[in-house]
């Protein structure tokens, strides 16, 4: 027979490129993933991969047996989740990626809820202002924003990023406030290194605004504290600056030619199929949570 926790190991080993790799996402050390991989092989008595130290590819029979094998995981996920559709039956380990700020600041508090309501379930949140490798990294969803590079990720648009230009109040006081693309020229702007140019929106259409400025830092809790300190105007989302806004710390920006564009919020995945329900209540829970988050001022 059978035993499901060997399809996984090949559909994982598979996706992630290695056994190694799909060990981490199962909780197996490299040794029991090439076991499991084994016995799936010896019950079906083909072989399915073609594996070395550093390269993992299906055989014809593995690329054959693969999309059943998808199959069957997908039919077993729903099964357990119509047999047991309460919330307390969802567990194991939920790992999410998102950035510093974000996740201190919007991921965080919907966990605490979403832990609560979910008692078996356990979360493992990974900040970091850089890209995360979601399939290398065994992590179950990163969250990103705006347009997404690489084509071959999975990705769901979960809500809005309503996005504006800040500064404090001392620093529009000595500098003055800029009215158009042009005027930004003449002003401090902080950005990350190697950023010359912001990006723009004109009646429908993208423009690219230079930009420059003495202070530059790879942290976006940064650039958002040197704009509170008077160094210079910021490009930030809503949710990141509301309570400074609402305390008179910051003060939004409005351009009479241009906008700034919505990059969106998203959520991106290591694979369409196969999807933990844990992963899909997340998603759910966590799009409900960013709509009823408050309106930004207009």
């Amino acid at each position: 027979m059978i035993d499901l926790a060997d399809l996984a190991v090949l559909v994982e080993a598979v996706q992630q490129g290695s056994l190694s790799a799909a060990g981490r996402r199962l909780g197996l050390t490299p040794v029991a993933a090439s076991r499991r991989l084994a016995a799936l092989e010896a019950e079906l008595g083909v072989r399915l991969v073609h594996r070395t130290t550093r390269s993992l590819s299906l055989t014809p029979e593995g690329e054959a047996f693969l999309p059943h094998a998808e199959a069957m995981l997908d039919h077993a996920e729903e099964g357990r989740a119509a047999a047991a559709p309460g919330a307390a039956d969802v567990s194991g380990v939920l790992r999410i990626a998102a950035s510093v700020p974000f996740g201190r600041k919007v991921v965080t508090p919907m966990l605490a809820g979403f832990l609560r309501a979910h008692p078996r379930l356990r979360a493992e949140l990974r900040l970091s202002d850089a890209l995360v490798d979601v399939a290398a990294q065994g992590v179950d969803v990163a969250l990103r924003f705006g347009e997404l590079r690489d084509n071959g990720l999975v990705a769901r648009r979960l809500a809005d990023n309503p996005r504006s230009l800040y500064a404090s109040p001392g620093y529009l006081a000595e500098h003055g406030s800029p009215t158009t693309l042009d005027d930004l020229r003449r002003h401090a702007c902080l950005t990350v290194p190697g950023s010359t140019h912001w990006a723009f929106e004109r009646h429908g259409r993208a423009v690219r605004q230079a930009v420059g400025g003495r202070f530059v830092a790879d942290s976006v809790d940064a650039l958002h504290q040197a704009s509170l300190d008077g160094l210079g105007i910021v490009l930030l989302s809503e949710w990141n600056v509301r309570d400074d806004v609402d305390a008179g710390r910051l003060a939004p920006i409005g351009l009479v030619d241009a906008a700034v564009p919505d990059q969106g919020i998203w959520a991106v995945l290591p694979t369409r199929r196969f999807l933990p329900r844990r992963t899909r209540l997340f998603l759910d829970a966590f799009a409900a949570h960013l709509a009823a988050a408050p309106a930004p001022e207009p």
